[in-house]
């Protein structure tokens, strides 16, 4: 049995700040499982850039040969300087992880990890269920997923309630104020007295009512015949 060769190095300073805090930052951006994975990536870097070094005394036609395949595994460089200046965050970049929330399948990079390990995705027709898989640039386009994804349905739920709570608030207005309206006529309807009311009112100034009038005359009648009768007797 073969034993296969170590594909990155442990960090030299293994309880460095900055660098620790470097490594939690791109293992949350890129969805990473573990740190090693970074470290793998440096170590791929750090392989192309000795490449690299070693063609700068070559000759025009191996530099420019170099330069092609490194564009055909879709890094962006122009000349040995640029490659030169290619850092680990380059690789993670043409990860299929990555690939796939680039091309917004995906909206998250732990969704694409998913995704990929549960064989969800392929590139042409085959199936490749390894998250660092290293995308071509030719690979680019046919990068799919063999499932349909309802990435906007959560979104569209939320829509709906903000819509409904919108609309309840707007009848609550709306019936606040026609309460208030109401409220309002009531209170003039009640200020102004009604033309009835003032019927009785005045009827009650102007004096006495005529059955008052008469008994007040029968009572005087009386008056004078007793005041006769006792003059007749004396």
């Amino acid at each position: 049995m073969i034993r296969q060769k170590k594909k990155y190095s442990r960090p030299q300073r293994p309880f460095d700040k900055a660098r620790i805090d470097e490594e939690n930052i791109l293992r949350e951006k890129y969805g990473l499982k573990n740190k090693k994975e970074i470290w793998k990536a440096d170590a791929s870097i750090g392989r192309i850039r000795n490449l690299a070094k070693q063609l700068i005394t070559a000759s025009e036609e191996d530099k420019n040969a170099f330069i092609e395949r490194m564009k055909a595994r879709g890094f962006e460089v122009e000349n040995i300087a640029e490659v030169l200046a290619l850092d680990k965050e380059d690789w993670l970049k043409r990860r299929l992880q990555t690939i796939l929330v680039v091309k917004k399948l995906t909206t998250t990079p732990k969704q694409a990890r998913q995704l990929i390990a549960h064989k969800h995705v392929s590139i042409g027709n085959q199936i490749v269920n390894v998250p660092s898989y290293m995308v071509t640039l030719a690979e680019e386009n046919l990068v799919k997923l063999n499932i349909i994804l309802k990435v906007n349905q959560k979104t569209s739920k939320e829509e709906e309630i903000k819509k409904e709570i919108l609309d309840e608030e707007q009848t609550d207005e709306e019936f606040a104020e026609e309460s208030k309206g109401d409220d309002k006529a009531n209170e003039g309807n009640s200020e102004e007295p009604s033309e009835s009311e003032e019927v009785v009112e005045n009827e009650d100034v102007d004096g006495p009512n005529e059955e008052n009038v008469d008994q007040s005359s029968d009572e005087v009648k009386e008056d004078k015949a007793v005041e006769q009768n006792e003059e007749v007797k004396e």
